[in-house]
């Protein structure tokens, strides 16, 4: 398994913002990570990718331990945050440059031309990253997420503000890099999930209340969408 999670929680004081949580994410499958606001789903992607220690459980990411071999796990994810922190004084180009030298790619100029035409950067890889559209600040983002070619991606609400046209060219790029990648997706968006996800994990209150494929999650409560499963399962 390309993303293996037992039993993981994390507390703030009395608080239990992810509650014994445990799942799997294997590789040519995009995960759905569906849940209301609050409900866990950063924190568990910010424990996942080292950018916050466990309070209980264990998780491995390509085989390294989160908690024992970060550096490891850093070198195997691509992430995208929800906040999608740019530099927006840097041109494009030169800002994947940068995300590169730090991964220490080989052949880094022509793994940059090769990244800009994954994401559909060509028209805009010569402007500064502060000029342009958010639906074009996020293609840099997941630009600089598969730099260093990585097999797990994990991305934090990718399409979160974006306009219709830019919602279905995000989706797509992430639907093709699916193919070759673990990629666990979180979102609050259940079309979201339908549009592109294979399987599906729905989180309420720091756990687990759903772990399927999205058709046999379909089958299994007799639905033609995602929305009556939902707010059955995460409702107060």
């Amino acid at each position: 398994m390309s993303i293996s999670v037992n039993a993981l929680s994390k507390t703030y004081g009395t608080q239990k913002a992810v509650d014994g949580i445990s799942f799997e994410a294997t590789s040519g499958k995009i995960l759905g990570f569906l849940g209301p606001n609050g409900a866990g789903k950063s924190t568990t992607m910010k424990m996942l990718t080292c950018f916050l220690p466990q309070t209980a459980g264990q998780a491995s990411v390509c085989g390294f331990d989160i908690a024992t071999q970060s550096l490891d796990v850093r070198k195997s994810i691509g992430y995208l945050p929800e906040s999608n922190p740019l530099y927006h004084e840097m041109y494009v180009k030169e800002f994947l440059n940068f995300v590169g030298e730090t991964y220490q790619v080989a052949n880094l100029k022509s793994r940059i031309e090769e990244v800009i035409l994954a994401t559909g950067l060509g028209q805009e890889q010569h402007k500064k990253i502060g000029q342009l559209s958010k639906g074009y600040k996020q293609r840099v983002g997941l630009a600089q997420a598969i730099i260093h070619d990585p097999k797990v991606l994990i991305l934090d609400e990718p399409t979160s503000g974006l306009d219709p046209n830019q919602l279905i060219e995000i989706r797509k790029l992430i639907k093709e890099l699916g193919k070759t990648k673990t990629v666990i997706l979180s979102t609050h968006i259940m079309q979201e999930v339908e549009a592109i996800c294979d399987e599906v994990i729905i989180i309420h209150k720091g756990k687990i209340v759903a772990n399927d494929s999205l058709k046999g999650l379909l089958e299994k409560h007799q639905q033609k969408s995602l929305e009556p499963i939902f707010i059955k399962l995460t409702k107060d």
